[in-house]
């Protein structure tokens, strides 16, 4: 009987803190829908405009292909993008422009943009704030490093304790049946 309890014990000292704190990477739409957060296609095209396919890779929100109304700027791409995530690095922004098939004396660009200075400034006259046109084929990078908080190691820190304490369990009945 004592077995049976113990064993119970370990099952729920060692699964239910991964449970509750594991990291759910879902996101809900609506009301019941629910789709796991993921690079994908987005449609914000308008039928009544000329749409253009580009492209928002790294720190934001919902990186992915957009489709969207010609005439659209950078801004507008971070804001369909669902916005930059907390770990993304808005001092370096990449926008890679790459070259028209039909000019082939032109080359790819690659134009880095600062947009920390928008975020965090409180002076909204400087005219150093670049804002381009997206054409076809962009693609936006936002860069970004992890950052540390100490809720992410919270699973590990019980699932790690709750073995030891497991652990200690077993030796302390073993020696109290062996006696």
């Amino acid at each position: 009987m004592n077995l049976a309890i113990f064993k119970i014990f370990v099952i729920i000292l060692v699964f239910i803190p991964q449970i509750i704190f594991s990291q759910i990477d879902r996101q809900k739409i609506g009301n019941d829908a629910f789709f796991n957060q993921q690079g994908g296609f987005y449609n914000y095209g308008d039928k009544d405009k000329v749409n253009i396919d580009v492209n928002i890779w790294g720190f934001v929100k919902y990186p992915g292909k957009y489709l969207i109304p010609k005439g659209s700027t950078v801004q507008d791409l971070i804001s369909y993008g669902g916005g930059p995530v907390i770990e993304a690095t808005l001092n370096e922004i990449l926008l890679y422009r790459p070259r028209n098939d039909s000019d082939k004396l032109s080359k790819d660009k690659i134009i880095k943009l600062n947009y920390d200075d928008l975020f965090w400034t409180e002076e909204t006259g400087k005219e150093n704030k670049i804002n381009p046109l997206l054409n076809p084929g962009d693609v936006l990078i936002i860069k970004g490093e992890p950052r540390y908080f100490a809720r992410d190691n919270v699973s590990f820190i019980l699932s790690i304790s709750s073995v030891v304490i497991s652990l200690g369990i077993l030796v302390v009945t073993a020696i109290s049946v062996g006696k």
